[in-house]
């Protein structure tokens, strides 16, 4: 049976509506050639352009949660709560995002990959400036980590301000403090440069709010948004390492780093540890 011939009014109107020759397109906004073209596989092997789009698509997603992130801490900064709850549940799903990119890497095997690393050079994920700014926002702050930026003196100097900023936590103690809860002043003031270290004080005063949540809402949902972004970060973290062992074994990275032995030792990293420990003293 054929379809009812459409009026040739309908037709041309249809026609005028898909012409976007006179306007700003789709690919025009998200400029896709640009994004499209920015592939450029150096070795024969067809499984390099997975490679390199699954780096690519992460830095795009990295870009979004330090912009979120970045926000977060002005937010709280600021006692403005809830937009701060608004950025750091999307910053959380951002990191579900990159936890799963690694589901799709997992599918290049061994061999697959060494048919391309000779082709990598020394660089390495180790290098990318948006994930060490992740890191220091999120207060795992180490100077060493500045060295493989050095010689972009643009892309040092944004991760330098991370470095030398307050992180997400330390602007969630001072706002504890500004909300009446007791801090300890070594933690409400210090050298934003050097890691965080966990303090009894600093445990006691999230107890208290965890003991009255009703009293202490604001901060009671600051500390569980906190707790389910270091949550997604440790799964990333996790992913990292099994994927890395799975299609490398315990090679040194490109980078020259240790590799799988290095990625574990990031898996001890505690971001937020008074969130974690209270849950057993509670």
């Amino acid at each position: 049976m054929t379809e009812p011939q459409r009026p040739e009014s309908i037709v041309h109107e249809e026609r005028a509506q898909l012409d976007f020759s006179q306007s700003m397109s789709y690919g025009d906004y998200l400029h896709i050639d640009q994004i499209l073209s920015a592939q450029h596989p150096l070795s024969p092997a067809h499984d390099e352009m997975l490679f390199i789009i699954q780096h690519q698509t992460s830095e795009l997603w990295m870009k979004l949660l330090l912009t979120e992130l970045t926000s977060a801490i002005g937010d709280v900064r600021e006692s403005r709560l809830p937009p701060a709850f608004k950025k750091l549940a999307r910053a959380s799903r951002i990191m579900e995002q990159l936890v799963h990119a690694w589901d799709v890497l997992a599918t290049m095997t061994p061999p697959e990959y060494s048919a391309i690393r000779p082709y990598l050079g020394p660089s390495s994920g180790f290098q990318s400036f948006q994930y060490r700014c992740i890191e220091f926002a999120l207060g795992n702050k180490n100077a060493a980590m500045l060295k493989p930026h050095e010689h972009h003196a643009d892309r040092l100097a944004l991760v330098q301000s991370y470095y030398q900023a307050p992180s997400l936590y330390d602007e969630a103690l001072r706002l504890l403090a500004r909300q009446g809860v007791p801090a300890p002043a070594n933690r409400l003031s210090r050298d934003w440069t050097q890691p965080y270290q966990a303090s009894p004080e600093v445990e006691t005063a999230w107890l208290s709010v965890y003991r009255a949540p009703e009293q202490h809402w604001d901060l009671y949902q600051l500390a569980e948004k906190l707790t389910d972004l270091e949550d997604a970060f440790r799964l990333w973290r996790f992913r990292h390492v099994t994927t890395v062992e799975r299609i490398i074994g315990f090679k040194r990275g490109t980078g020259g780093t240790g590799g799988v032995s290095y990625l574990r030792k990031m898996l001890d990293v505690v971001l937020f540890p008074e969130l974690w420990q209270l849950r057993t003293d509670l």
